[in-house]
């Protein structure tokens, strides 16, 4: 039994690795964009819900040959700021945008999962959900935004900062599950294998410690 986890990010594969899994990573490369304009007006959690799926199909169509034993992982998360959902911002441009509007502030961060379990190289079962946490902001001075900025970090994440790292520094905390910031909910994960026959224990004793 593998876990393939369908995505790019640093933080969500650590986060995997500390909580005792060696998962594979396939990226998606799907365009969140095109698949976002697709959607007619969805709510929060339909939309980083369907992210999920969209990055978990795009794995599937590669991973189901060579991991006939696995349960693909996607996630999506983005914040929900006054009334608007933001991801990356990208540029640091948008960045400083979004830290004028963030700072002192509270938002939601979303976070929406897609599992699709494999079983002898074929799609056996799938289960999908997201969590919300509450984050409470600071307030950064200019220089210190402009210090965060510079390096890069902001600019690849969603809502423009991290919780597990540089951007820690700027959330004065937070409400619910800190997993879910960092970019993927443990006990989410958890449930979810539940509901697609998979024990997290069982993938414990096939990882590397």
């Amino acid at each position: 039994m593998r876990l393939v986890l369908a995505s790019q990010s640093p933080a969500r594969l650590m986060l995997l690795r500390s909580a005792g899994l060696d998962p594979s990573v396939v990226v998606s490369g799907v365009d969140e964009d095109a698949v976002a304009a697709a959607l007619t007006d969805p709510a929060p959690d339909e939309l980083v819900t369907a992210l999920a799926k969209a990055k978990a199909e795009a794995v599937y169509e590669t991973v189901a040959g060579t991991h006939a034993d696995s349960v693909i992982v996607a996630c999506d998360s983005m914040l929900s700021i006054g009334g608007e959902m933001v991801g990356k911002p990208g540029t640091p441009e948008v960045a400083r945008r979004r830290w004028a509007d963030m700072a002192g502030r509270s938002g939601e961060l979303l976070t929406g999962h897609a599992l699709i379990r494999i079983d002898g190289g074929r799609r056996v079962k799938e289960a999908a959900g997201t969590r919300r946490t509450t984050v409470h902001f600071g307030r950064p001075t200019e220089e210190e935004i402009e210090a965060y900025i510079a390096t890069g970090e902001p600019l690849q994440v969603a809502g423009a900062f991290t919780l597990d790292a540089l951007g820690g520094w700027f959330v004065e905390g937070i409400e619910g599950d800190p997993s879910s910031v960092i970019g993927l909910s443990l006990p989410l994960v958890r449930r979810l294998l539940g509901e697609v026959g998979v024990s997290v224990v069982d993938l414990w004793r096939t990882s590397t410690f």
